[in-house]
């Protein structure tokens, strides 16, 4: 029997509606939940969407868009990929932007597309923009959907609409620089105002947490919950474009709560990049063929694989036939007879290797850091639905005691649900850092020590006397630390200034170390192991009143400012402030 996870019900005074935004890199979907106070909320699916009438309750369409020559999105969807659409695509010479998930990665994160590119943009958009075009889309189906489908429908839209909260998912690699990134697109589609209170209407959600809900909500956490205290989980979400691993463990079932146990992990090995081996490898297989070799055909071949071979492949010893044509088709010198392309089962399999080859080595990783904790992995999302996926995750860790487990349902919908899960249950209540989070702070020049030597060009002296270097970098987040939601790390730090003009402008750089090893003593700006994660900026002139001057080096006149940086990590969305004294009160700059 299966344990249920109670909801609690809605607190709100008057109803709202919460929509979960799924862009996918390859597939997208859409969920939400009408919340009525004092009622529980369920989560509902959009399960219409242009060009895909015929496939009823189907809750995910391509992430695809069609630009015509002027840059305006004319098809979107399922309808840009309709046989009629993609001739007048190509008839009028519209642009096919696909992938373009990927155009918001981190900078840190390196993408490998196996010598294949991303779909050009039109001129006119950015990634930003194209992103808050596919939003709109999807928010425009949505409406739709929930006005067709619900009794009243229109005049439940009309009673919501001015307090809609959203809900973005991203990969479990994404940071704030991404996030900050979707919250403009969704301003630019017209899901909020661009204020503070529209801004604050959008909220994030990493994929693997969004997943970790689904799984709540799907019972598949029933065996960790009639016995929580003997193990941590993975939860594995295999999508078109990443692998999302993150670990957990129950830390209490009534109510429920969870809490992250290892930084959670994100590899660019999902689906696509099986399909991307594929069409390289399709190339060189058939090049010795004139008719089967040009880019048309083989993008024909790769999409067949994509729809068939890559779905339905379950073993090495078995030979693959790749349907593609009529039985008219035959070249013996390529392996092609009667229409169907011959494939050996180790040539296949090789195609998905290091994608298995990265998911194995990632949640190997997380059971280390996790000491041991783990014992399970339970894997959702689209890529799931790979026999060969999963059989080789069950073969190959099995000797590392870890059993591997899917639902039985649909996978592929497990973000977009999950999403709403956690608006309405938010079931976690720590998270673990993946890096070091800190400021760059001035340290005291050392003439005996070597380094600071090296940096002896760069020193400069403080108005009250000290001889100083830059580029120290002092770390107020270290990796690993366990952060519950209520947790707050805050470091005191002071500065001098010679003219209080500069307060009206005072901001300061959060900077991120991704390196390995401890905490770095300095700033190496350009290199990948560091970056600026944000900028914390204050107008900070009301302070003037009750700054006291002070003689310094040489009779210049200075003031020091004493304040606080705080670092809030425990929720889904990195916050960082500014805190200030001025003898009166306290002050907080966001």
């Amino acid at each position: 029997m299966k344990q249920q996870v109670a909801r609690k019900p809605y607190n709100g005074e008057k109803g709202a509606l919460a929509i979960a935004l799924d862009v996918g890199t390859t597939f997208s979907g859409v969920s939400y939940a009408l919340l009525n106070p004092r009622e529980i909320p369920k989560i509902h699916e959009v399960t219409r969407f242009p060009g895909q009438e015929h496939q009823a309750g189907n809750p995910k369409i391509p992430t695809v868009i069609l630009y015509d020559r002027h840059g305006d999105a004319v098809k979107v969807g399922a309808e840009a990929e309709e046989p009629s659409i993609i001739n007048t695509a190509e008839e009028q010479g519209w642009t096919k932007v696909e992938l373009f998930k990927l155009r918001l990665r981190p900078k840190s994160m390196k993408l490998d597309m196996n010598g294949m590119k991303l779909s050009h943009l039109p001129k006119s958009k950015s990634a930003i923009e194209v992103f808050g075009d596919f939003l709109k889309y999807l928010f425009r189906c949505t409406r739709s959907f929930i006005i067709d489908t619900h009794a009243g429908g229109a005049s439940v839209w009309k009673s919501v609409e001015g307090d809609i909260q959203f809900v973005l998912s991203h990969p479990n690699g994404w940071e704030g620089a991404q996030q900050s990134k979707m919250r403009r697109a969704a301003i630019y589609a017209g899901l909020v105002p661009n204020t503070d209170e529209g801004k604050a209407r959008v909220r994030f959600v990493t994929e693997g947490e969004a997943s970790l809900h689904a799984c709540v909500l799907n019972g598949l956490a029933d065996d960790v919950l009639s016995n929580p205290s003997q193990h941590g989980f993975v939860v594995a979400d295999a999508g078109g474009g990443t692998l999302d691993i993150s670990s957990y463990a129950i830390k209490g079932v009534s109510p429920l709560l969870i809490e992250e146990i290892a930084p959670p992990d994100c590899l660019f090995s999902g689906s696509v990049f099986v399909s991307r081996r594929a069409r390289k490898f399709l190339e060189q297989k058939l090049k010795g063929s004139s008719q089967y070799s040009t880019p048309a055909m083989l993008d024909h071949i790769a999409k067949r694989f994509d729809e068939t071979t890559k779905r339905l492949f379950r073993s090495r010893a078995e030979a693959q036939f790749l349907h593609f044509g009529s039985p008219l088709d035959k070249d013996l010198s390529v392996g092609i007879r009667n229409g169907k392309l011959k494939l050996t089962g180790d040539e296949v399999a090789e195609l998905f290797e290091p994608s298995i080859e990265a998911a194995v080595s990632s949640i190997r990783n997380q059971v280390v850091l996790s000491g041991g904790m783990v014992k399970s992995v339970w894997l959702v999302g689209g890529f799931a639905s790979s026999p060969w996926l999963f059989s080789q995750l069950q073969e190959q860790l099995a000797p590392d005691g870890i059993v591997v487990s899917r639902p039985d349902g649909q996978t592929s919908k497990a973000v977009a649900d999950g999403a709403i899960g956690f608006y309405c249950d938010h079931h976690v209540g720590a998270r673990v850092a993946k890096y070091m989070y800190g400021v760059e702070f001035l340290r005291e020049f050392d003439a005996t020590d070597p380094e600071h030597k090296e940096r002896q060009s760069r020193l400069f002296q403080l108005p009250s006397g000290p001889k100083l270097l830059p580029d120290a970098f002092d770390c107020i987040l270290a990796r690993n630390s366990r952060v519950k939601e209520s947790t707050t790390f805050s470091r005191k730090y002071c500065t001098e200034l010679t003219s209080l003009s500069t307060l009206s402008v005072f901001e300061i750089e959060i900077w991120c170390y991704r390196g390995p090893g401890e905490q770095p003593k300095w700033i190496l700006r350009g290199q990948d192991d560091f970056s600026t994660l944000c900028f914390v900026r204050a107008n900070l002139s009301p302070l003037t009143a009750s700054a006291k001057a002070m003689t310094g080096h040489g009779g210049k006149k200075y003031w020091t400012i004493v304040f606080s940086i705080e670092i809030h990590f425990g929720l889904t969305e990195f916050k960082a402030r500014i805190k200030w004294n001025d003898d009166v009160r306290s002050i907080l700059f966001t």
